[in-house]
């Protein structure tokens, strides 16, 4: 009863206009199982939803029919206050993630509070063969290990990964942006010593560059380093 209740109510929110942007945006996901509902609405069915008695019905009817539905349960997890129950939500629903956006969007706030036994987890998502939970561990890397917990041990684990896949590349590219723009001085050798494949490198670069949190000293040299091989 629930998945066709949430269904309905997914309908009655759809936005055409809103769903052909996403079509464009999100390619990895077939077009007919996109909805189009905006984000914000998404986000308030979710708090709802997860006060529901009839919520572990949904997060167990996987895979999703919908990409709304996935995104519903990446706010539902995203929620939750207990660490071990939202890992365990997280892990099982990660195998079906498929998309950057569903991937991206997805930031457990329990996980704040439980830095240190994390990273066991994120070691074994960047280990997977699954391109965007590979995606989600070096998320997980950018948003909780750059600041005061930062670790020379992170830069290392992501430098390590070697894929095919550009969603995986590209995070590879904004770990590093992001780095350089928080950890300037630790994080550069990765640079300067071409650490990362050509691709990845000069993606890196370019968006450190666009970043004003970069000086423009910084830009420049890092701009002296694009375009080379390892």
């Amino acid at each position: 009863m629930i998945i066709q209740e949430i269904r309905e109510k997914l309908s009655s929110l759809q936005d055409l206009k809103y769903r052909d942007m996403q079509v464009r945006i999100i390619p990895s996901v077939k077009p007919e199982s996109i909805i189009g509902v905006r984000t914000p609405e998404l986000r308030k069915m979710a708090k709802e939803l997860a006060q529901s008695r009839e919520i572990g019905v949904f997060l167990e009817n996987l895979p999703h029919k919908f990409f709304e539905e996935n995104q519903l349960h990446a706010f539902i997890v995203s929620g939750m206050k207990d660490y071990r129950e939202c890992l365990g939500a997280l892990n099982r629903f990660l195998p079906y993630v498929d998309n950057w956006a569903t991937c991206d969007q997805m930031s457990p706030r329990v996980f704040k509070k439980h830095r240190p036994e994390l990273m066991e987890s994120i070691r074994e998502w960047i280990g997977s063969a699954e391109t965007y939970t590979i995606r989600f561990g070096i998320g997980m890397l950018m948003e909780h290990y750059l600041d005061e917990d930062y670790d020379p041990a992170c830069p290392e684990m992501v430098a390590a990964v070697r894929s095919e896949e550009y969603y995986v590349n590209m995070m590879i590219a904004w770990y590093f942006a992001t780095a350089l723009a928080k950890q300037y001085e630790a994080v550069l050798p990765f640079i300067t010593e071409h650490r990362l494949d050509t691709w990845t490198h000069n993606k890196a670069i370019q968006k450190a560059i666009e970043s004003f949190r970069i000086t423009p000293e910084q830009k420049e040299y890092l701009k002296s380093l694009k375009n080379r091989s390892r």
